[in-house]
């Protein structure tokens, strides 16, 4: 259950005082709130006088030789979960431990480091994720601060698939080094299925950390059981069976496109989230394409693997059998001796390999190159585990409180004569039915958030599925009766069949929780419209919305949408506040400093 807001109505503050309060609260992660919390505790123990020398002296106290500073960049929260892992392990060791995201940190902070971890995802082509973007742009320029004497280790979270992979994790460790910091392990680079790494890396930088601690020093096991918060006894590791309640299309008749309303059982779960939060859907693989992967590779169904698995259950449920990644690809490059494919991975091929491998899977590379000899268990060795898939949740628990709603677009295509089914987004419309169990777990998003200030207005743009979360987000504030007012931007390909969770959006606007709906239908006329020509249309309404405070939301596709999106809020402020380019750059970097302008794109 979400805490309640602090208002002048619930406490003994003003109102500008609650407010004061929340905001401070807002910039504190975890650990910084439950060292303040015992701090408070302490104070309103002894006179005043007396609280401000022994504050002074716990500052003072803060051993040099048993601080720790565990820096974190994420965008969904899996880098983020990872720094609080190692935070709290330290923090059991006996070391005093700053727990800080990347969004917080300053110059100022790293000159106070003396050992510092660093967990950081890489979004899209490379780029770092949307909370550390300015704290990159400090490290990587002149203005970096020399970091002579501080030890560090960084790990970096990415997709093998991609051509970058991890590439923000290898920047910052060059960086780190190039600062005068030295290195105490390895970096370490984690896949889609990061767990076993992550704990791995952990594990060895405490290890390579452990002699720092002196004889004397207790481990902390009350202070780390009290900054672990209760959990769910479910999650990514050990999923929730949740009975599927329903399946409906949201797509109508004449679209071409499939796009479903799911509805999940989470009574008995103890699973709780937050507008803004995701699910995890850990699936199965097409059992078709299994079978055809299989004779492909003239193995037997039955061959027994370790555990008392069999090949096919394994490759049914534990491993990604689609995506070609370039490990696996280097892994098939030495078992074929192929000479075109050692030389696709060759530096100077680099390009050539990315369109090499657009659109190919992992059988069109062994129907190409065929190799002999290679057994079931030397296969399976190759294959990296079959990763959840995240989907935002489009449903507030405040309004639906044992349940949890999806909105899901079924992948389908054809590339290189053969047709491709999206691995998740087929098993749940072809092969889920209302009755059956899925697996799932929540994965929340700290990044992604409603703003505690229910009278704050909010800017939502969310075309296609992208506006899952907003439909999440008006559930919230209806339940709350919220008074800020609410703007939604959607667009998709036709209004006569693609116009997802119509009925509710106008009901909303004609109750007035939704101020204002701008909708973009793409191909519904000669010139195609997106959100983004609505953004243009609508600047200064919207440039007025942000000037009093609004926060802004963008959710949907990172490799077309989100920039398209960005660049029409920079030509929006730029064209209404007369200033320049950078100056558009800044007032938007603004916004992201302050929490008013949160993205979750994929």
């Amino acid at each position: 259950m979400a805490p309640i807001s602090l208002t002048e109505t619930n406490s003994p503050l003003s109102a500008d005082q609650a407010k004061r309060v929340r905001q401070a609260l807002e910039s504190l992660d975890a650990s910084q709130r439950q060292w303040l919390s015992g701090y408070l505790a302490g104070l309103g123990a002894q006179p005043v006088d007396q609280a401000q020398e022994s504050g002074a002296s716990q500052v003072e106290a803060t051993s040099v030789s048993t601080s720790l500073t565990v820096l974190f960049g994420s965008q969904t929260g899996n880098a983020e979960g990872v720094a609080e892992l190692a935070a709290e392990r330290a923090v059991a060791m006996g070391f005093d431990v700053q727990l800080m995201s990347m969004a917080d940190a300053s110059k100022k902070t790293l000159k106070a480091v003396v050992r510092l971890l660093v967990v950081v995802s890489t979004q899209g082509d490379g780029d770092p994720p949307d909370p550390a973007l300015e704290f990159h742009e400090l490290m990587m320029g002149r203005k970096a601060p020399k970091l002579e004497g501080v030890r560090f280790a960084v790990l970096g979270l990415g997709d093998a698939s991609y051509e970058h992979f991890c590439h923000t994790g290898k920047e910052f460790d060059a960086r780190l080094s190039e600062l005068g910091g030295e290195r105490l392990i390895d970096r370490g680079d984690c896949d889609v299925d990061f767990e076993e790494t992550a704990e791995s890396w952990i594990d060895t930088v405490l290890e390579s950390l452990s002699g720092d601690l002196s004889s004397s020093t207790a481990p902390a096991e009350a202070n780390a059981a009290a900054a672990t918060p209760i959990k769910s006894a479910y999650s990514r590791k050990n999923p929730f069976m949740a009975e599927v309640l329903t399946s409906q299309p949201l797509t109508g008749r004449g679209s071409d496109k499939h796009t479903l309303h799911l509805e999940f059982s989470l009574e008995d779960s103890g699973l709780e989230y937050l507008p803004g939060d995701a699910v995890g859907v850990v699936p199965q693989n097409d059992p078709a394409h299994v079978d055809e992967l299989i004779e492909t590779l003239k193995l037997d169904a039955a061959s027994k693997l370790d555990e008392g698995r069999v090949l096919r259950d394994a490759l049914l449920a534990d491993f990604e059998v689609t995506t070609l990644t370039r490990p696996f690809l280097k892994q098939w490059a030495e078992w074929s001796e192929v000479p075109e494919l050692e030389r696709l991975l060759g530096e100077e091929a680099r390009d050539e390999l990315r369109d090499w491998l657009h659109g190919r899977q992992i059988i069109d590379l062994i129907e190409q190159f065929p190799v002999d000899g290679i057994d079931a268990a030397q296969f399976t060795a190759a294959l990296r585990k079959l990763p959840p898939r995240l989907y935002s949740i489009a449903s507030s628990q405040a309004a639906a409180s044992d349940e949890v709603h999806l909105t899901v677009a079924v992948v389908r295509y054809e590339t290189h004569g053969r047709a491709r089914n999206g691995v998740t987004t087929t098993y749940l419309a072809d092969r889920v039915e209302p009755g059956d169990k899925v697996p799932i777990y929540i994965d929340h998003n700290k990044q992604f958030k409603l703003p505690d200030d229910d009278e704050a207005p909010l800017i939502m743009i969310g075309p296609g599925t992208g506006v899952a979360p907003f439909r999440a987000f008006l559930q919230e504030r209806e339940e709350r009766e919220a008074n800020g007012d609410n703007w939604l931007f959607f667009g998709d390909r036709h209004k006569r069949s693609d116009f997802l969770y119509q009925t509710e959006w106008l009901k909303w606007r004609q109750q007035g929780l939704l101020t204002r709906l701008d909708v973009a239908f793409s191909r519904d006329q000669a010139d195609k419209i997106y959100v983004q020509d609505r953004l243009r249309e609508r600047a200064e309404t919207l440039f007025a919305w942000l000037e009093a405070g609004a926060y802004l939301y963008v959710c949907g596709d990172a490799e077309f949408m989100a920039p398209d999106v960005h660049q029409a809020l920079k030509d929006v402020i730029r064209e209404q506040s007369g200033c320049d380019a950078e100056g558009a750059d800044d007032y938007l970097r603004r916004l992201q400093q302050e929490r008013r302008y949160l993205r979750d794109v994929y």
